[in-house]
């Protein structure tokens, strides 16, 4: 069983309590399909458009609004970690999601806001473990899973 620890922010106020829940045990699915049999922590945190243009800049330098932001916390760890013979969870990172943006596109892809939203936590949670689009290859193999995982989930286009 997936011990999937999810500290959710809502910056916005605007997330419903039922996409919330949605999200949440849409990242459980996911983290089962990729076999994470350990206890594991996300921080998920919703923001608006300028807070997320704000983070681009800061982090990646980028001056513009983005959807989805991810910062992965195990890239450079091994083994697990030990306090007082207790194991702490593992912690993959956060992700950070634009709720104006998440909405834009919805629009845009002509699908539901719940759609997007969860195509973009699995974009964000798929990138805390690794996967990337920087080549064809990867490109490829990290959207097969998304797929794999949404239509699994039942949120197909």
């Amino acid at each position: 069983m997936v011990a999937l620890l999810i500290d959710a922010i809502d910056e916005t106020g605007q997330l419903t309590e039922e996409n919330l829940g949605m999200i949440e045990k849409l990242l459980t699915h996911a983290a089962e399909v990729e076999e994470i049999d350990e206890e594991a922590e996300v921080s998920l945190i919703f923001v608006s458009n300028p807070k997320i243009q704000e983070i681009n800049k800061e982090y990646r330098g980028k001056d513009q609004v983005t959807d989805v932001i991810s910062f992965a916390l195990e890239e450079s760890l091994e083994g697990e970690v030990m306090i007082q013979g207790t194991q702490l969870p593992r912690v993959l990172g956060d992700i950070i999601i634009s709720l104006d943006r998440t909405e834009e596109q919805a629009r845009e892809y002509g699908h539901s806001f719940k759609r997007e939203l969860g195509f973009l936590a699995v974009h964000g949670f798929l990138h805390l473990l690794g996967y990337d689009h920087m080549n064809k290859e990867d490109e490829e193999l990290m959207f097969n899973k998304q797929n794999e995982i949404l239509a699994g989930f039942g949120l197909e286009r």
